[in-house]
């Protein structure tokens, strides 16, 4: 029997060409006024996920 996708979890994750996870970050669709400049630019960059996270992204995304 073959596993489902989570299907949220894999509109929001995608693999990098040495397989990592990619994933966009957090905090940055409103309250936008009192961040920094500086912060609201980091945060338009996507970076890859943490290891501790690892194990429920892979258990979501099983064929990533």
């Amino acid at each position: 029997m073959k596993i489902k996708t989570n299907r949220s979890a894999a509109k929001r994750f995608s693999r990098t060409g040495s397989g990592k996870v990619k994933r966009n970050k957090a905090y940055a669709s409103h309250l936008l006024s009192s961040k920094s400049p500086k912060r609201k630019r980091n945060l338009r960059k996507a970076t890859v996920v943490d290891s501790a996270n690892m194990s429920g992204v892979r258990r979501m995304l099983p064929y990533l």
